[in-house]
């Protein structure tokens, strides 16, 4: 769990510095206080049943992570998946990805839910690549964000 946490915390960083991004919408996001503490509760969050928790390791160092939890009864959502800035275009958020969404599948769930920055572009494409389809938010949004973030759905029950 501290990998996870760690890895976590890089994403966190990579959002407030990414290009594009404005720093004001991920401390509303995910200010820091509220970030510690539900990092601190990571693994009660996405545990089996209702989610799951994923590490990607390189040579026996943390190198990504992904995880969905619940959202209602027919659908998770998918959080926080990051690649270390190291490791990118090697396909590890893909390979995440399609373990999660095989995991949600197997779980039961019909649909998968994500958010992302719109500033985001390679997982926007990533996303689009798997099959994920663009819609409105599905959970209440800051006002800071609605025009910031895009939402996607994935379809579970389609082969």
């Amino acid at each position: 769990m501290a990998a996870v946490r760690d890895l976590c915390w890089r994403y966190r960083q990579h959002l407030l510095t990414h290009a594009g991004a404005r720093p004001v919408l991920t401390q509303t996001l995910y200010p820091k206080p509220e970030y510690a503490a539900l990092l601190e509760r990571l693994s009660e969050l996405h545990a089996a049943p209702d989610g799951t928790l994923l590490l990607a390791t390189l040579h026996g160092n943390a190198i990504a992570c992904g995880m969905y939890r619940r959202f209602d009864a027919e659908s998770c959502e998918i959080k926080r998946v990051y690649v270390d800035s190291a490791c990118r275009g090697m396909g590890v958020a893909r390979s995440l990805m399609l373990e999660l969404l095989r995991r949600a599948r197997t779980a039961g769930y019909s649909s998968a839910l994500l958010d992302t920055m719109k500033t985001l572009d390679a997982a926007r494409a990533l996303y689009a690549r798997l099959g994920f389809r663009e819609r409105g938010p599905y959970a209440d949004v800051p006002d800071i964000a609605r025009d910031r973030l895009c939402f996607f759905e994935y379809d579970l029950t389609a082969d």
